[in-house]
């Protein structure tokens, strides 16, 4: 799982290419939740989380910039 400290300390695009990989990745979680061939259920939550602090941190960075 991502730390918040190192997200804070990637660039924009950095942010958007882990965001799409994350993204795939719960695509797949989901899938292979819905066939029950899932390893490691805790994952779907590390990955959702990441998600919204990806997310959570690019809000912040474009209302900074509009200020």
């Amino acid at each position: 799982m991502a730390k918040i400290s190192d997200l804070t300390v990637a660039t924009d695009d950095q942010l958007s290419t882990q965001l799409g990989e994350l993204k795939r990745e719960q695509f797949n979680l989901r899938f292979q939740a819905a066939t029950n061939q899932l390893e490691k259920p805790s994952r779907v939550k590390q990955v959702r989380r990441t998600i919204a602090q990806i997310k959570t941190l690019q809000t912040q960075r474009s209302a900074a910039a509009g200020k």
